[in-house]
């Protein structure tokens, strides 16, 4: 009996695309592997190291597993490797990117089916602009009237929790163990250093250590490393920053409302 598609298969549909290029992403993850320094992969694919983070920062928060790790000091002075699932990544999608070209044969030849089985097959692509997107597993819908909570799973011990209409839930086809996107724009995530969950109405704490603060005129990107490998990027006033004190390295509570939190399939 079949069990349905593994658990990064829609992934890997997201990571190809349907161009015949090669994701920008497996190529950055290819020169990492190659040099052991993100900063020297970004300038060899002509990429900002900033971008080259947050594109990192971003598929590992899809990806079922961390594709990279940062090590720190030792006789090389530290870098950055990729982990097991990283290379496991690149193999698939490089097996990927050769079955790709025999489907666009296939497309050259039977365009109609073609078209059909694309169709089919691929994920459909999202372009959003929230900074925060999470992949996770259904774990609990609480039902109501009107409105319905759905809690997400994520990597980790981590849990999101969002409240949608019930017409959205059905409409969404969201079941225990189904597989749904968590969305929050950086700005609705707020910021704490000693907070008490039974004293604050927020339904999600997530508790980190702050990776970099990238300091603006009037806002400050604060982006908060999960313990299950997830990051939250957050998006407050200069002032707001200062006044808190926070300093790369610090832990620190990432809040959000539960009305925050958008659910998305693909």
């Amino acid at each position: 009996m079949s069990t349905g598609p593994a658990p990064d298969a829609l992934f890997l549909q997201y990571m190809i695309g349907s161009s015949g290029k090669k994701n920008p992403v497996v190529t950055l993850l290819e020169e990492i592997n190659a040099c052991g320094s993100i900063n020297q992969a970004a300038k060899s694919v002509g990429m900002s190291y900033k971008t080259a983070w947050e594109r990192i920062e971003n598929i590992n928060n899809l990806s079922p597993n961390p594709l990279i790790s940062r090590q720190v000091g030792g006789s090389g002075g530290g870098g950055t490797v990729l982990t097991e699932a990283g290379h496991e990544f690149l193999r698939k999608a490089h097996l990927l990117q050769r079955e790709f070209t025999s489907f666009l044969n296939f497309f050259y030849f039977s365009p109609e089916e073609a078209f059909q089985t694309l169709k089919t097959l691929r994920r459909i692509e999202m372009k959003i602009s929230a900074r925060n997107v999470w992949l996770g597993t259904v774990a609990k819908i609480e039902k109501g009237a009107v409105n319905s909570v759905v809690t997400l799973a994520l990597r980790g011990q981590d849990h999101i929790v969002s409240v949608i209409t019930e017409n959205s839930v059905q409409r969404l086809g969201l079941k225990i163990g189904s597989e749904a996107l968590a969305i929050v724009k950086a700005p609705s995530v707020l910021l704490a250093r000693e907070i008490d969950p039974g004293k604050i109405s927020a339904r999600n704490i997530l508790n980190g250590t702050i990776n970099r603060i990238v300091s603006g005129v009037v806002n400050d990107e604060v982006t908060i490393d999960l313990a299950g490998g997830n990051t939250v990027t957050s998006i407050l006033t200069s002032e707001s920053v200062r006044r808190l004190g926070l300093k790369e390295g610090m832990p620190v509570s990432a809040v959000i409302k539960a009305s925050d939190v958008l659910l998305a399939i693909a």
